[in-house]
């Protein structure tokens, strides 16, 4: 029985009175991702045309705004962090929803939660639908491993898939809108939101970008069970000065196009519905009162449809900026730049009728905002569907638990593998008899799910010490664990119980790292090296002579170095989510065989941060220099440290197997091509580079085959080199697999300093390797 208020809309807009699962807004699948095109057909434009003039001025105000469930206060003071309460009133938020003044609800998840609230707001006026959003950064019912972690898999597909479960999930609990994909480039480990991200690098990124929309979004965006993407945060959040949380970021528009825009510009041309702004300021201008951003590049450029959402209170943070004194100049710069909604400032809603009143903002500007959030509500099928459906799941089910569990499988980097006698210590064999699993980490369910976990209980959690323990039962061995430390602890009352237990063992585990907290929002770290007295702890187990297996918990590269030379075997595994301990023994015991590959750079220090693989070359590069070793009369006038190298401890692409893989046969198919012919925008397969790859081991596998490129002879200075490809390549012992790769005016191209992308007569080399390092190469040339 169709809801007799969607009904009713329908027939206010000159529809016919059809069932509102057949109301005309969305009667038509597609066969590809919504693109942004779709946001704003001639069908979506009719009804927001018609809608838009019966609203009134606090109507359309109201769908600017985004409130918790909770309410909260309007601000009219310069300060709204000060509690002043002669300028700042109760927000009632049900109230709003009943009188058609409220368009969004921030963070009110479950169907018995959010059904009142629509409820609430079907029943007011025009009966327009609540869009609630909240924070799904990696799961809902079922948590699965971070982003960053999720990038190391560089499996598109299974990003997908896996953001395609949480749509699932969290729709049946009433949320339509979620904020992620986080795609801001991270170069520098301090940053604590590189947990959320992709990496380093442009190229995979923009790939990863892509997959999350595909996933969240779906085919149609009126699917009951799609959800509309929020991009985050646009934009070059990530270059944060220092690593530091809200810090300012300052580059050349040359930079910000060729490495920090393209993963925000994929997810657009993807059919992202939604983008949100960035806390920080870029080249002196905080990103949410940015018109060069939000409008000359998001919609001049990209064409984008959809509407933008402040980060959480960013307009009133305008004024500490410094750019806006008052609420009334936080909110003209903020909506004239093109932030539609404003989320948990408060300002919209209060200043906007003034605003109006004085001729400073035009109403035309007005509509347009609200032109945007409606489009992406009908979109979304909102009006048809306002309710969750379905059943809402109590906890993972068992389809979903396969699925992370493969993900963190996938997920882990084996940093290093070294021999115990003639074997390498990984996998461990399976008749070991005893097991020591030393370290904070060992039985600390949440601190599995990491950073923006939002678990609602952790019994779903399988901790390593249960996953080890089920193993080596199984097998007729034994776990025996200690603690050893606190994460952040100083104490070493539990060192003794961890020798005991070293002492007893025929090979150690450790599983140290971070704190879920110490990633995500506010994580910035100035030190990067274990925690506490982690390293302490590690430092005493080695010595006790057994092979020690270091299993590393983070959202982010840690500083390894000492690791790197004492410990055999390393392995990151980043926060897996509600599978942790059943991968990490499927990996350990080598029913799988790790594939992950690093997607930022492990530094030796922290000074070397920002770090990432694809830099400049500059005047006197350090070349084939060991900036290892001192300098000496033919390396000291080079750029390098006089006391670390230049090179990353363990670089981008980096990561082993229990196999081994071999490459050959780089080649390109034609060795020139004309510039006519190379600098057309769209231009694809202009080259084709293809190369052989080995299984050169005696047990089975899966290589992540990467492609670089480097550019010489250009305008510009070129990075020594760029990720242009990568596929996942599984080989049986001895099997070999060619692979190839085409490049167009995409992959060959650079933006010069006119903002132009372009490509010159200039020569190219290619590499084909394992890792950003590899040294299998070919040559070609665009000529004049």
């Amino acid at each position: 029985m169709p809801h007799p208020i969607r009904l009713g809309f329908c027939i206010a807009l000159g529809l016919a009175a059809v069932p509102v699962a057949v109301c005309p807004a969305h009667a038509t699948d597609t066969a590809a991702a919504p693109s942004n095109a779709q946001i704003a057909s001639p069908d979506i434009e009719r009804k927001v045309d018609a809608l838009l003039a019966r609203m009134t001025l606090q109507e359309k105000v109201g769908q600017l705004s985004q409130y918790a469930a909770q309410g909260g206060s309007t601000a009219t003071d310069t300060d709204a962090f000060a509690p002043n309460p002669e300028t700042r009133t109760k927000v009632d938020t049900m109230a709003l929803a009943r009188k058609g003044e409220l368009g969004s609800v921030l963070n009110l998840v479950g169907a018995a939660k959010t059904r009142p609230f629509q409820e609430a707001a079907l029943k007011s006026r025009l009966g327009i639908p609540l869009l609630f959003g909240a924070d799904i950064i990696h799961g809902y019912r079922t948590i699965y491993p971070i982003p960053l972690a999720l990038s190391a898999t560089w499996d598109p597909q299974l990003v997908q898939d896996l953001s395609r479960m949480a749509a699932l999930e969290v729709t049946r609990g009433g949320v339509k809108w979620v904020f992620s994909p986080m795609v801001d480039v991270s170069r520098d480990a301090r940053w604590g939101r590189s947990a959320e991200g992709a990496g380093e690098d442009a190229y995979l990124g923009a790939a990863i970008a892509r997959a999350y929309i595909r996933g969240y979004q779906g085919n149609d965006l009126a699917d009951p069970e799609s959800v509309a993407a929020s991009v985050k945060h646009f934009a070059a959040y990530g270059a944060a000065e220092a690593g530091r949380e809200y810090n300012t970021t300052d580059m050349s528009d040359v930079r910000l196009r060729q490495v920090y825009l393209p993963p925000y510009r994929a997810a657009v041309d993807e059919g992202a519905a939604t983008m949100m702004s960035a806390f920080n300021a870029l080249n002196g201008v905080p990103a949410t009162a940015d018109p060069y951003l939000m409008t000359d590049v998001l919609r001049k450029e990209w064409g984008f449809n959809g509407f933008v959402v402040s980060d959480y209170t960013a307009i009133m943070e305008l004024t500490h900026h410094g750019i806006a004194p008052d609420a009334a100049t936080a909110t003209r710069k903020a909506l004239q730049a093109g932030v539609e909604m404003d989320m948990m400032s408060h300002y919209y809603d209060t200043q906007i009728p003034a605003l109006l009143a004085q001729g400073t903002v035009s109403m035309a500007t007005v509509d347009e905002a609200v032109r945007r959030v409606l489009r992406v509500k009908f979109a979304l099928g909102l009006f048809e569907h306002p309710y969750a459906r379905g059943v809402e799941l109590a906890g993972p089910s068992a389809a979903n638990r396969s699925l992370a569990r493969r993900a963190a499988e996938e997920s882990f980097v084996l940093l290093k593998n070294g021999t115990v006698g003639a074997t390498p210590l990984l996998p461990l064999d399976a008749h070991v008899r005893h097991v020591a699993l030393i370290g904070p980490l060992a039985d600390a369910a949440k601190e599995m799910q990491g950073p923006w976990g939002g678990a609602r209980t952790f019994d779903d959690f399988t901790t390593l010490r249960k996953g080890l323990a089920d193993r080596l039962k199984a097998n007729g061995g034994e776990l025996i664990y200690a603690q050893g430390t606190a994460i952040d602890g100083a104490s070493e009352a539990g060192f003794a119980d961890a020798l005991k237990a070293a002492a007893r063992a025929d090979v150690v585990i450790m599983a140290l790292g971070e704190a879920a907290h110490m990633s995500g929002e506010a994580g910035a770290r100035a030190h990067l090296g274990l925690p506490g007295n982690q390293q302490t702890l590690l430092e005493q187990v080695v010595a006790s002579g057994k092979p020690v297996v270091l299993l590393v918990f983070s959202g982010r590269p840690l500083v390894l170095d000492w690791a790197d030379r004492h410990v055999p075997a390393i392995m990151a595994v980043w926060f897996p989510g509600v599978e942790a301990g059943n991968a990490v023994a499927d990996v350990v015991f080598g029913d799988v065989a790790p594939s992950g590959k690093l997607t930022m750079s492990f530094p030796y220090t922290e000074g070397q941060e920002p770090l990432y693989y694809n830099a400049f070359p500059t005047g006197r590069p350090a070349g084939d220099a060991d900036t290892r070793q001192p300098p000496s009369h033919d390396t000291t006038f080079v750029s390098r440290y006089i006391d670390t190298p230049n090179a990353a401890l363990y670089p981008f692409g980096h990561g082993l197997s229990y196999t081994t893989f071999g490459y050959s046969d780089v080649r390109v198919s034609r060795a020139s091509l004309p510039l006519a012919e190379a600098n057309r925008p769209g231009a694809k397969d202009l080259v084709t580079v293809s190369a052989t790859v080995k299984n050169t081991g005696s047990r089975a596998g899966t290589e992540v085959v990467q492609l670089y490129v480097r550019n010489l002879g250009a305008s510009l200075e070129q990075p020594v080199r760029s990720l242009q490809g990568f596929q996942r390549v599984s080989l049986q012992p001895g099997e070999s697999k060619q692979v190839t790769f085409p490049l167009g005016f995409a992959e060959l191209s650079f933006w010069n300093r006119q903002s132009v992308q372009v490509v010159e007569p200039t020569r190219y080399t290619v590499w084909v390797g394992g890792r950003s390092t590899a040294d299998r190469e070919a040559v070609f040339e665009v000529t004049p």
